[in-house]
This record gives structure tokens, C-alpha cells and sequence, in this order.
């Protein structure tokens, strides 16, 4: 019970220190809130990096938690628009939380809770695809849409003045008017639209009469005519 409670302390405050002095906290300031010493925070954690992605694990993984509790609107572009929307607001709520996960890039690394919320996002656009209102292979509409909504809430966070409540859905819209069908009285057609669409449902409800090496193929061939047609 000792050392859960030495570890909870040291998340506690270095996620107090956080919100309070944002990102360039100190691990002295933070052992000495937590009433611990250096190695101890270094025993649990490996090192302040370390310490760091826990508290922003734990804080953004809370928040992915609810979204995925929340129920369906049984409407995609509805479901689609909420996850945006609660996005941008965790974001400028916990400003240094959320510039420590998505504003200092690592090369080739991309944090836990970041490929939960792409992860969490791509469920969301399977469903889109499913229902034939989707413009684009899942991937690439799910990166196209992550990319410009953290773009748009680290630029709310170093610009507080600006009008969050004007700017986010008018970039939300204009972005999701490029990877989905919007006006649901024109549909998009075309031979690129129906291999998303065949594919989504696909996955959903793979083929048995199909083998795996067979559905992989046809799989691919549905990629190929949706990026290429």
C-alpha cells in the first residue's frame, strides 16, 4: 500500500504542477510536492518523461473511457461532429496536458492515448462508410481528420483570444465536408464511393464463402479503387 500510495501522490501532483506551471515543471518541484525523492520518482517511472506520459495516459485516457461510453446517436456525422466538439474542449480545458501529447513531436512516435483517440475515430468512420458517407478509405479520412482537429486545438491553446466557439465548427465542417457526404440528398456516386462503401461493409460482415487469402485480395482491390477512382 506504501508504494501505491508514493506513486499516486507523484501522479497527483506532477498533474496539479502541470495545470499550474504547464510543461516545463521540474522533477525537484515535483518530488518535492509529492514529498518523495528523486530516485523514488525514478523507480516507478524510469525518469520525468516517464512520469509525464503516465500523468497524460491517465488524464486522456480517462476521457477517451467516457467517449467510448457514450452511446451512439445511430446518426454517424452526429457522432462524428460530437467527437470533434469534445476534442477541442478537453484540449483548451487541460492546455498542458493535452500541448505535452500532441505539441512535442517524436519522430515515428505517436503516444498511447493519440492512437486510442485515431483508433476511437476510425470506429466512427467505419460506421460513416458502412452507411455510405464516406469519400475516402477509412485511413486516410481518419488521419486527414485527427491532423486538423489537434491542428486547430493547439492553435486555441496558444491563442486563447480567439473565438473557439466561431472557429471549431466552422474548421470541423469545412473539413468534413472533404471526407464525407454531408447532404444526405446527394449522395455521392462513382466507382471510388461504392469500393469504400463495399469495403466497410466487408469488414463488417466478412464473406464465409471467402478464404482469408481470397477476402485479402479482394480487400485490396476495394483500397486500390478507392484511392484511385
Amino acid at each position: 500500500m506504501e508504494k501505491l500510495g508514493k506513486r499516486e501522490t507523484l501522479l497527483a501532483e506532477a498533474a496539479r504542477l502541470l495545470a499550474e506551471r504547464g510543461p516545463d515543471v521540474s522533477t525537484r518541484a515535483i518530488c518535492e510536492a509529492a514529498g518523495v525523492t528523486a530516485p523514488t520518482l525514478y523507480h516507478y517511472f524510469g525518469d520525468r518523461a516517464g512520469l509525464l506520459d503516465a500523468v497524460i495516459g491517465q488524464g486522456f485516457g480517462d476521457y477517451l473511457d467516457s467517449k467510448r461510453a457514450l452511446e451512439s446517436t445511430g446518426d454517424p456525422i452526429t457522432d462524428l461532429r460530437r467527437g470533434w466538439d469534445g476534442h477541442t474542449e478537453w484540449g483548451i480545458t487541460h492546455p498542458s496536458h493535452y500541448a505535452l501529447m500532441f505539441g512535442q513531436v517524436r519522430p515515428g512516435v505517436l503516444p498511447g492515448p493519440a492512437a486510442e483517440a485515431r483508433d476511437l475515430l476510425a470506429e466512427k468512420l467505419d460506421a460513416a462508410a458502412a452507411a455510405g458517407l464516406l469519400l475516402m478509405p477509412v485511413a486516410a479520412a481518419a488521419e486527414i481528420i485527427l491532423a486538423a482537429n489537434v491542428g486547430l486545438t493547439l492553435q486555441l491553446i496558444r491563442q486563447p483570444a480567439l473565438d473557439a466557439a466561431t472557429l471549431s465548427p466552422l474548421a470541423r465542417e469545412t473539413v468534413f465536408a472533404s471526407v464525407l457526404v454531408l447532404d444526405r440528398d446527394r449522395a455521392a456516386d462513382g466507382i471510388g464511393h461504392a469500393a469504400i462503401t463495399l469495403q466497410a461493409a466487408l469488414a463488417a460482415a466478412p464473406p464465409t464463402n471467402l478464404d482469408p487469402a481470397e477476402r485479402a485480395l479482394l480487400d485490396s482491390w476495394l483500397g486500390r479503387l478507392a484511392i484511385n477512382s
